[in-house]
């Protein structure tokens, strides 16, 4: 009995072994990027920490990172994007419409947008949660004290609904204010026009440090009401572009993970002998090729930007403006919810 199944045993393994050695055919997103030799990115029109121009209109961030990572894993060159700033509203269709390759904006990841708005989500870059931003004179110090309270947000968001759900379920009865920018409904805030401004727990950090007329002034309250898993997105129907948008930022929290650094990788490059490092710095067995990619494509994103530690760090954690701990956002071995597949 064991003899008949050996045939068809090994003619499967053969199959399986074949397949995941063949190279990728280039999807037609790639083809167009390359073509076009940028990657059109969608990000936000200006959160500190994510995606923000400086005067001279240079951007960083978060997301801005993992835009100039896949510009260098696809086309050498980290300078190859053109970030286009979106608001809420525009944000969704401009990708559906293909006006950008991929969409990095703070985007909460959620089941009525995974699955019915034509989009693919790639992989977390950013566990958050949606918080409270109240001036210190209102003298409260937890969510549950915003009884009869008027709330400014935005439309477009899962702010609102959240919002909504969560004193509901509470029944506390808050006033919410709707605004159809981000802009308007913070400026709303900080003007009086509202006792308390709600958005994520990130943004609201950098709003106090970056738009409050006095920073000391105002105060987090402690309740986070929901999980706002953020993560960068594409379209579906070409998967090839997809794998490239996943496996780029999955190869950054690996590097983490393995101590590959943006100051390290040459060196690693030259004389490491560990195969998880050889494999992210292009040594190691030829994983681009599954991508349709080179062999140094990881290596070149470490380079170009370094590790996600590194792009936490710059651009959110406690060396930056937003002063924000690691927390979720710290590596799965380290207490956090930070885990990338295995790049092998």
């Amino acid at each position: 009995m064991k003899n008949r199944f050996r045939p068809a045993l090994a003619v499967a393994a053969t199959v399986a072994a074949l397949a995941a050695a063949a190279p990728a055919f280039a999807g037609k997103t790639l083809d167009a990027v390359k073509q076009r030799g940028t990657v059109k990115c969608g990000v936000t029109n200006g959160v500190a920490g994510f995606s923000a121009p400086d005067t001279q209109g240079n951007w960083s961030g978060l997301d801005v990172d993992t835009c100039r990572a896949i510009a260098a894993a696809v086309l050498g060159d980290p300078k190859k994007v053109d970030f286009v700033p979106l608001n809420s509203q525009q944000r969704f269709s401009a990708l559906q419409a293909g006006e950008i390759d991929i969409l990095a904006r703070n985007t909460t990841w959620t089941l009525t947008r995974d699955a019915s708005l034509g989009f693919n989500f790639t992989t977390i870059t950013y566990y958050d949660g949606q918080g409270f931003l109240v001036s210190k004179k209102l003298k409260v110090t937890s969510a549950k004290q915003l009884k009869n309270a008027t709330i400014c947000t935005q439309s477009g968001t899962t702010n609102e609904k959240n919002v909504s759900d969560y004193f509901r379920a509470q029944n506390i009865p808050v006033k919410t204010v709707v605004f159809e920018s981000f802009e308007a409904s913070f400026k709303a805030f900080f003007s009086g026009r509202c006792q308390a401004f709600t958005t994520d727990a990130s943004a609201l950090a950098g709003l106090r440090n970056k738009e409050a007329p006095n920073p000391d002034d105002y105060v987090i309250l402690p309740e986070l009401i929901s999980k706002e898993p953020l993560a960068p997105l594409v379209r579906r129907g070409d998967d090839e572009w997809f794998a490239i948008a996943k496996w780029v930022p999955n190869a950054l929290i690996e590097a983490e993970e393995f101590g590959v650094t943006q100051a390290n990788a040459d060196e690693l490059k030259a004389n490491s002998k560990d195969p998880a490092q050889q494999r992210l710095v292009g040594t190691g067995e030829d994983l681009g090729k599954l991508l349709g990619l080179d062999k140094d494509w990881s290596f070149r994103a470490i380079k170009a930007v370094g590790n996600y530690g590194e792009m936490f760090e710059r651009n959110v954690g406690p060396k930056s403006v937003l002063k924000l701990p690691r927390g979720s956002n710290n590596l799965w071995n380290k207490g956090g919810l930070i885990y990338a597949p295995p790049v092998r």
